[in-house]
Formats: C-alpha cells, structure tokens, sequence
C-alpha cells in the first residue's frame, strides 16, 4: 500500500490546470507601440535597486514572440493561463485615452488563448504602475484608486467574456509594503504611513474595480489575488506569540478581514495609529466598497514563515533555528517580528522554506474563518538551481518535488472541505525576477536570456503528464 507521499490522487473534474506570468516579467519591448513607462522601469533603472542592476527592458521577449509562446502553452496541454495586463500599455500615463496598439496585443494573446483552447485568466495590476500617477503620490493617493476602476473597465470592455477569470490585484501585500515599506520593491519608499495608505487604496481600487468589471463583462467571474502564509512562533514564549500575531495581522488578516469581515482588524489598525496618512485615509463607506461580493480568491503560497521576537534571536538560536544576520527592514523592527528558519527543512534558491503543509493549513484556516468561496491556487512554485547540460536538457527534480509535494497539500485541503478549483504554477517561463533580476529561476521552460531561446525543463513534460491524468 503506497504512503501519503506516493499514493495516485485525482482532482475533481474540471480542475483547471495552468501556469501564471506577469507582464514586467516577460514582455520586455518597454517603449514599444506607445507603452509608457512604470515604477519598474524607474525602479530597475535606479542604481543598486536590482541584483547586478538588471531591468525588464528585454525580460524574455514575449511581446514579439508571442505566437511561440502560445504554441508552448498549448504543447503544455493546460486549460488555463494566467497573465497580467500592463496597465501603461493601455493608459501610457495612467489615465485618459486608451492606446488602441497596446489593447490589440491583449485582444492577440486572448484570442491565440481561445483558439488553442485555453481559459485566459487575466490579472489586471502585477505591480506595473504607471509612472506619472507615482509621481502625482502612487497608492497613498485616493486618486490612483479611482483611475485604477477606469483601466479595469477599459480593459474589460475591451476584452468582454473571452476572459475567464478577472483578478484584480496581484499580492497587494508587496505592492504596499514591499514598495512603500521596505523599499525592496518599486517605488522603493520606507515610509509605514504610505504603506498603510497604499494597503487602504489598493483595497479600495479592487472594490471599485468589482462592479466596473462586471458591467463589462457580465459572464466572467472576478476576484483578488493575495500572498498569503502561516506565520507561527518558534517558541511558546508570550513574545513571540506576540510577534506572530502582529506579522499575521501585517500579511494576512489587514486583507483578509476588510473583504470577508467588513473591517480592518481594530488590533493592526490600533498598533499603525498616529501614522501619516497611514489609515487615515479611510473614508465612511469605503468598507462596503472593499467588501463587494467577489466570485472566487486567488491566493499564492510559497512558504510558510516562522518568527520570534527581535530581542530573542539568541534564544531562538539556541532552539535551533538558523537565525541569519539581522537586515534593515522598517516592517519587521516595527513590528518586533524577526523571521527564522526551522531547522532541517530544505529552502529553495531564494532562501524560503519547503513546508507544503503549510498550503493545506492556510487552505483551511480561510474556509473556517473567512469564506467558503471557490479558491484558485494562482502561483505556487520553486527557484532552483537550474543549468542546461551538455546534451542539451535541464533537469529539475527539486521543482517537480516541490510542486508535487504542495499539490498533495491541496488535495488534503479539497479532502477537508475547502473548495479548491484551479492550480496554477509559478512559472511558465524563467524570467525577470523583480529585484533579483535574472538570478532566479521559477520556469516550467528555460529561457535563455541574450537569445530569447526557450528550452523546456524535464518539469515541464512532468507537469504535461499532470494535467493529462488530472493528478499524481
């Protein structure tokens, strides 16, 4: 009788299989057929913000090889593809007149999608704003809220029911506070009070977007991606069950609670008052707005995250936690919150844990505390140290362990009642890898970068097998 770890699982009928990319990431061609410019080509082209200064200037080239791309994606086999939009492809400065070359692109990959029978699932912001709208203040601004819900109905309308899935953010979290917190991400500020206004707008351009989608595209389903982990003391000591519930409180439950609660949690909002503008910025009714009934979440899971007080790194040393040295991060002083590693768990070329059963426990916790919607696993995924050999190939077993361990972790989840609909796996193709640049690989398929050449990994013909025996 085969373990757990080995036994064939199936997925419910209709489970739709998939990969996930981003713009930014992928598309390159940054000034072409009037594109304008985003906080990523800023942020990229700024001096010691990226691992060996690289930009997505050329990423992988997708935008001029577009039709290679979709003939791989339907090679794959996988009924669905998530990609994102690049807003300053269709509003150059973020408002105003729609640039008719930008949305034809989207209307070509949409249709090569439809034609080789494949569900597009189009996420509408994956971090590319742009840039005329950052300078005018960005998310801490009201405004960009509000022209956000214009672009969401542009492109719907644009698009109709030829798209599947509408998402309207992806992972929030980093947007606000990766780009306005700790400065790692574009814009690349360290300011909490913006980051917490940020989280209050870019909540709000989702509820404002909901309705405008809808309207234009009455028979897709919408719904918001978030970045979502377990975060757990190392020890039983009260300070770090503290520091626990304050960084649950920052990653998850400030987004959780507003859509499936109608408010913010009063401890988050108590612990970031006094912050200008901070949260402020809240006006009466805007939680309504936020809460608007959604058809299903999108949530991305990497790694689960362990942490102790900052003041009690040497007693988590001695537990045996790899403590590494402490890094300047205004989000984890301010929160008293140091991350550690636990001991003997493996960790993926960006340093984050392998846990699965972190996925399954995350899965469940949203089920009994927030809603029993339909859940879309939209990225999930592992950076290894990938090479091509002599022969040609590239052979990655650590991904296809990772990725079969966290679909098991799922299926666990869909056996205790959590109504998982869709897995897809981060990513198609190796490409820009935000600050890190081109020194992290996530892809099904190699790409290598001075050529454009695409090499599919030995993941890509497992995963093939996947989809086509819907399970393991």
């Amino acid at each position: 009788m085969p373990d757990a770890a080995s036994r064939p699982i199936t997925f419910p009928a209709g489970f739709t299989w998939g990969t996930a990319t981003a713009a930014y990431q992928i598309e390159g061609a940054v000034s072409a057929e009037g594109r304008g410019p985003s906080i990523w080509d800023t942020f990229s082209h700024s001096a010691g913000r990226t691992r060996n200064g690289d930009t997505g200037d050329i990423a992988t080239g997708h935008y001029r090889r577009l039709e290679e791309d979709l003939d791989l994606l339907a090679e794959l086999g996988a009924p669905g593809y998530r990609f994102s939009i690049a807003w300053p492809r269709i509003q150059p400065t973020g408002k105003g007149p729609v640039n008719v070359e930008g949305l034809d692109f989207y209307r070509r990959l949409v249709g090569g999608l439809r034609q080789r029978g494949i569900a597009p699932v189009a996420t509408l912001y994956h971090w590319d704003l742009p840039q005329p709208l950052e300078d005018a203040g960005g998310w801490s601004e009201r405004d960009t809220a509000e022209r956000f819900a214009e672009y969401a109905a542009l492109a719907a309308e644009a698009l109709g029911d030829d798209v599947a899935l509408w998402i309207t953010l992806n992972e929030p979290w980093c947007s606000a506070w990766a780009g306005y917190g700790e400065g790692s991400h574009a814009p690349g500020d360290r300011n909490l009070g913006r980051a917490s206004a940020a989280t209050h707008h870019l909540l709000l351009a989702h509820g404002l977007a909901v309705p405008a989608i809808r309207a234009a595209s009455p028979a897709s389903a919408v719904g918001i991606t978030l970045n979502l982990t377990p975060i757990t003391p190392a020890t039983d000591h009260p300070a770090d069950k503290a520091a626990a519930s304050r960084a649950d409180g920052n990653q998850n439950r400030l987004f959780l609670d507003p859509l499936f609660k109608g408010a913010y949690p009063e401890d988050v909002l108590d612990h970031y008052a006094g912050l200008s503008p901070g949260f402020s910025v809240v006006r009466p009714g805007d939680l309504e707005v936020i809460g608007a009934a959604i058809d299903f979440l999108g949530v991305n899971f990497y790694s689960p995250q362990t942490v102790v007080a900052r003041g009690r790194a040497e007693e988590a040393r001695r537990a045996g936690f790899n403590v590494g040295p402490p890094r300047p991060n205004p989000i984890a002083e301010d929160l008293d919150s140091l991350a550690v590693l636990t001991p003997a768990r493996p960790v993926t070329q960006m340093g984050w844990e392998v846990a699965p059963d972190g996925l399954a426990e995350l899965l469940v916790r949203i089920r009994h505390d927030y809603s029993a919607l339909p859940i879309y696993i939209t990225e999930n995924g592992a950076a290894t140290e990938d090479y091509v050999d002599p022969d040609g190939r590239v052979h990655d077993p650590e991904r296809i362990s990772y990725i079969e361990a966290h679909l098991r972790a799922v299926h666990r989840a869909i056996e205790a009642g959590v109504d998982v609909r869709g897995y897809f796996v981060w990513s198609l193709l190796d490409n820009f890898e935000w600050a890190q640049g081109y020194a992290r690989r996530f892809g099904l398929v190699w790409v290598d970068f001075p050529s454009g050449e695409r090499i599919r990994k030995e993941s890509f013909a497992w995963y093939q097998q996947v989809v086509a025996r819907n399970g393991l």
